[in-house]
């Protein structure tokens, strides 16, 4: 019979507080360097970077929040000017489609200079490789969960 461990020798408890200490370390960053936008903002910008012409749903399935929290990010974002919406069709339906501004790209150029290197210095103690087989596997997890979580979102 396989020895049975606890929560806190697995590699979800693993997960779980590295995520942690990296969300703190962002919120303490962003504080510390007086960012004009909160973390959550910017992780949304730059999803809608990678996204352009992402709309809020499918958003709010990227980022993991639910669509009231996403709606009120990107109010946030589009009264700061960071980002734009634009009206489009869907599966003949109305989509407010997102777009991130050239003020909003500047930002998040600005802001990722400033904030790599605090980042950066967490992982320079591992080898690059390990780096992106770490990644890789956290990726396959991801998968396997996505497709087995109900998302309410």
């Amino acid at each position: 019979m396989a020895k049975i461990k606890h929560f806190t020798d697995s590699i979800y408890y693993e997960i779980e507080q590295t995520a942690k200490f990296f969300r703190t370390l962002g919120n303490q960053l962003f504080e510390k360097l007086n960012l004009p936008i909160s973390i959550e903002e910017y992780c949304a910008l730059d999803t809608i970077l990678c996204n352009e012409g992402i709309c809020q749903r499918d958003l709010a399935k990227l980022i993991l929040k639910d669509r009231a929290n996403t709606g009120r990010l990107l109010d946030s974002l589009d009264k700061k000017k960071l980002i734009k919406r634009h009206v489009d069709l869907k599966n003949n339906r109305l989509v407010r489609r997102l777009t991130i501004t050239d003020k909003g790209k500047k930002l998040l150029q600005d802001i990722t200079e400033q904030i790599y290197p605090f980042y950066e210095r967490c992982v320079d103690k591992i080898n690059l490789e390990e780096i992106e087989n770490i990644s890789r596997s956290l990726k396959q997890i991801r998968e396997i969960l996505a497709n087995n979580v109900e998302l309410q979102i």
